[in-house]
């Protein structure tokens, strides 16, 4: 049974992972059971889309702010994730949180609407996120990874970055008022 943990960051759960059961060369993994998320985290998590990537170390891809809830996390390779609350209301508006994914750790996150989330490959790494609403690029937005307000502490300070990910604006373009 998945084990749900709250973080400081209001909404956003950290997620470990049962034991994967391997039998004869074979691998069953539980990723989450959507029924027990939806009770703990209070709403039904719709599943409309399964999404995976592929990045070679070094490769950071974010922060990435879609508007809808996902669940994230690593089967190969490991992933720096930092997460930040851009929820214009919220008391920890701006502030961040950071994990480590990977299948040694069996960590996942539940990523509601209102988070940027980023993934930085500390090795080769397949990245796979479910979400609640389907990818049409139209609803997406972004955060500079190297935003001085969020500061967050990348554990390398020059990376490969898409060109999309190199435009992206800062926090206080984003939402002026909150400055």
């Amino acid at each position: 049974m998945t084990k749900f943990f709250e973080t400081k960051l209001p909404g956003l759960m950290r997620l470990v992972r049962p034991t994967a059961t391997e039998h004869n060369n074979s691998l069953y993994d539980e990723v989450v059971n959507i029924e027990e998320l939806s009770r703990v985290i209070g709403k039904p998590f719709h599943l409309q889309q399964v999404n995976h990537s592929r990045s070679v170390k070094g490769v950071l891809r974010g922060l990435h702010a879609e508007r809808w809830d996902k669940i994230v996390w690593v089967p190969r390779g490991r992933a720096f994730s930092a997460i930040v609350d851009i929820r214009p209301d919220s008391p920890t508006f701006g502030q961040h949180a950071t994990f480590e994914l990977s299948n040694e750790n069996r960590q996942a996150l539940y990523i509601p609407e209102g988070f940027a989330n980023s993934a930085f490959a500390l090795e080769d790494l397949d990245y796979m996120y479910m979400v609640t609403k389907l990818y049409d690029g139209s609803d997406t937005f972004a955060v500079a990874w190297d935003d001085p307000d969020i500061n967050v502490s990348w554990p390398h300070r020059d990376p490969i970055i898409s060109q999309r990910d190199r435009n992206n604006p800062r926090l206080r373009q984003l939402f002026p008022e909150k400055f």
